[in-house]
């Protein structure tokens, strides 16, 4: 079983994580245009007054006119925080904003979290409920046993939306899922299967119950708490621990394990010792799922037992039991089903189409999401990946259904297919895109320069890009600055990471010599004068060691002028043959991808300058896992009004037609109307109006101008400017990029160096 790299951060780095722009994680911005005077009248007196009336004949309505449908609310008393224990309500608050974010990334679902200032589960369900005609939902979190199950439990009773608590049957569903796929893959019947359940919490009961309802029997499964069995004669049980009491001689651990087929552990490091696994019967499914250490790693398990099926909770190892495989989509499928509760034929619903998912085989673009690997179900792939784009497309749907049949549903789906369709376009592109590039550069690791490396953000992405698994960084600084800064960002100063600068003498001697053979003809420079630029200048340094062979790719910029690290690394790389040289930004708005180009190089294109940038962004697009449809852009649409700035623009799209091309493409066009598929019946001849996902502009000014617009004041995810046609991976940030910007350059780079032969022409 391979192990995964874990990423850490220092807590200096989490808390200014935190702390950044705004304070915490989430916000609320409306989704309606508060403009005019007359928006403010609709949105509130007096226009607000007629859903209002709406509402108050027929409460239904509420959905129609309101975020109700949307909205969850992320509840906590902070009794029971991950591993931390009870550290209080306010301090729950961090959790509780980063499942919200959660909800929101994943799903598409709004979440406010509010944390409930008692220990008291009847002052706790009193305030639920009468805040709770606001929500579609309530997902409970980290809310000690048992008065999570007594909240949980009389909130069901009294109210008429999905009550959820997620650590209990968030956690029951996903086992349940990858029980279903172990068994199966075993060759084992659930029915006869011996089950052995480490732990007595929330989250252990809910699993047990569940295995129940999918088919395990009550004999067959012992439960074990911090006494021992929790068996019949015993006398200090609880209401919910005597469900799972059975007749057995069993008394320890040590005693069930023995010809166990499967051992649930939900309870604290290293509590499965090895010579309890030998003892288990054939295949043994292993599923140790303590955090942050399981109750026995997957090596000591592969040290005594071969055929052993083995999941934890942690990212570093196959078969992560990840409840991030679940709330988000159940939420979403019972949101959209205006379910009045998530009853157990949901969540077996859920816990079928999650084992499904598994056993189909994996399409190319979800390949191209996870990094390039295609897993298949097996010992090593039992349960699907946390970021399968296509979970939100399959559980929602089975979730809904479940819901419709069981009769809980207020709100009938009339065509599930378009429905499933729906959902995949809730999904951020961008996260799936740069998810996919990340997943693949940790195959083959390359070494790539961070040239700014005495920047503060420069030096972040590098620490992130090491610590991700990513790659080698190597940071071309001062060591003595670069201590500093490591101590300033909260880490010792001799944290593991490459520095190289000029005072390499060996290296200084090879890349003089390279810039002297390359430039003393092209532009008359004698030996010193090369030897005093790669002294003095980074970018010309880094630029030379990958062009060297000494290092794969390069991220440079963000402390000065891009144009200016343009200039340089020009000095020392030529263009790749074939190729065209521009910048190409990836923008991200409300679930809609574009391309724009030339953003940073050719302030006035021609039109073969044009015609050629439209097919580098196609070939780029489709690096990307997008089919291009090219729209040239003007202020004109199809010439209307024709001028000489039109001409040029018609004559790119001419040339295109004349070569052929093998992607489509249609121009001059206005941006709303490449965008916008209203325009559609207007212009029925054209395949590109309303469907452009690659905008190339007239010229770089109203290139740069467009996407810093929809950045700043738009709200926009940009990736990029990525440099296009150079013959080396390499990237320039703009300058002040974030250390998350600088990160995805870094990535795209080490991307750009695997899958690009910089030798070949286009």
């Amino acid at each position: 079983m391979k192990k995964n790299k874990i990423e850490h951060y220092s807590d200096k780095e989490a808390l200014e994580f935190h702390n950044s722009n705004k304070s915490g994680k989430i916000e609320i911005i409306s989704s309606k245009p508060m403009t005019t005077k007359r928006d403010l009248a609709l949105a509130y007196s007096p226009g607000v007054a007629v859903p209002v009336k709406a509402i108050s004949k027929n409460p239904e309505l509420a959905y129609d006119y309101t975020t109700k449908g949307n909205l969850v609310a992320v509840i906590s008393n902070g009794s029971a925080i991950l591993g931390l224990g009870n550290l209080g309500a306010l301090a729950s608050k961090p959790v509780m904003e980063g499942k919200a974010v959660l909800f929101k990334r994943f799903a598409d679902i709004d979440a406010i979290d509010l944390e409930i200032e008692s220990n008291d589960p009847d002052e706790i369900i009193n305030s639920i409920k009468n805040f709770a005609g606001s929500f579609g939902g309530i997902n409970l979190e980290d809310i000690a046993a048992p008065d999570c199950f007594i909240i949980e439990e009389k909130l069901k009773k009294i109210l008429d939306i999905p009550v959820f608590h997620d650590d209990q049957h968030g956690t029951a569903i996903i086992t349940c899922a990858a029980l279903i796929n172990a068994v199966d893959i075993a060759k084992k019947e659930i029915k006869k299967i011996k089950v052995v359940v480490n732990g007595a919490g929330a989250s252990a009961m809910a699993c047990a119950n569940l295995f129940k309802k999918t088919g395990v029997l009550q004999k067959n499964l012992t439960m074990i708490d911090r006494k021992g069995v929790i068996h019949k004669g015993r006398k200090d049980l609880s209401k919910w621990k005597l469900n799972h009491a059975i007749e057995t001689k069993n008394r320890t651990l040590n005693d069930a394990i023995k010809g166990a087929d499967v051992f649930l552990g939900l309870s604290s490091a290293g509590i499965l010792k090895k010579e309890m696994v030998k003892k288990m019967a054939k295949n043994p499914i292993i599923f140790a799922c303590a955090n942050p250490d399981p109750e026995i790693t997957p090596e000591k398990v592969e040290e005594v037992r071969s055929d052993a099926i083995i999941a934890t909770g942690r990212s570093d190892y196959p078969n992560q039991v990840n409840n991030l495989i679940g709330f988000p989509y159940i939420f979403r499928g019972a949101l959209d089903a205006r379910a009045k509760i998530i009853n157990e034929e949901m969540k077996i619903a859920a816990a079928n189409a999650i084992a499904s998912l598994a056993k189909k085989r994996v399409p190319d673009e979800v390949v191209a999401a996870m990094g390039g690997d295609r897993p298949i179900y097996g010992k090593d792939y039992i349960i699907p990946s946390t970021f399968d784009p296509r979970l939100i497309s399959v559980i929602p749907v089975a979730v809904a259904k479940a819901a419709l049949k069981s009769g809980v549903a207020r709100k009938k789906i009339e065509n599930f297919e378009i429905y499933s369709d729906q959902l995949k376009q809730r999904l951020d592109p961008s996260v799936t895109i740069m998810q996919g590039i990340n997943s693949q550069i940790k195959k083959n690791q390359k070494k790539v320069i961070f040239t700014d490396g005495e920047d503060e953000n420069t030096l972040k992405a590098a620490i992130a890009f090491k610590n991700s698994g990513l790659g080698i960084p190597i940071i071309v600084a001062k060591e003595k600055v670069v201590k500093q800064r490591l101590k300033e960002i909260g880490y010792g100063e001799n944290f593991d990471i490459q520095i190289i600068n000029s005072t390499d003498k060996k290296k200084r001697e090879k890349y003089v010599k390279f810039l002297f053979k390359k430039l003393h003809r092209e532009q008359g420079l004698l030996e010193r004068d090369c030897d005093r630029m790669v002294r003095n200048d980074r970018v010309i340094w880094g630029s030379c060691m990958v062009s060297s062979g000494d290092a794969d790719a390069m991220v440079t910029g963000n402390s000065r002028r891009y144009a200016q690290s343009l200039e340089k690394i020009k000095k020392v790389v030529e263009p790749r043959p074939g190729e065209i040289m521009f910048g190409l930004n990836m923008i991200v708005n409300k679930g809609k991808t574009v391309f724009i180009g030339d953003t940073s190089v050719h302030e006035y294109p021609s039109s073969e300058q044009l015609a050629e940038i439209a097919i580098s962004s196609a070939r780029v697009a489709r690096l990307f896992g997008f089919d291009p449809k090219v729209a040239f852009l003007s202020h004109s649409t199809f010439g209307q009004p024709l001028t000489s700035r039109t001409k040029h623009i018609r004559d790119a799209v001419d040339m295109l037609k004349k070569r052929k091309v093998d992607f489509k493409f249609d121009g001059d066009m206005q941006p709303d109307v490449a965008l916008n598929d209203e325009y559609s019946d207007l212009y029925p001849f054209s395949e590109i109006v309303g469907n452009a996902n690659i905008l190339i502009m007239p010229g770089q000014h109203s290139a740069a101008i467009s996407y810093k617009i929809m950045k700043t004041l738009g709200g926009a995810k940009v990736i990029g400017p990525l440099l296009i046609g150079l013959g080396q991976a390499i990237e320039i940030a703009p300058l002040r990029s974030s250390a998350s910007d600088i990160l995805n350059l870094a990535s795209i780079a080490a991307y750009s160096a695997e899958v690009i032969n910089y030798n070949k022409p286009n």
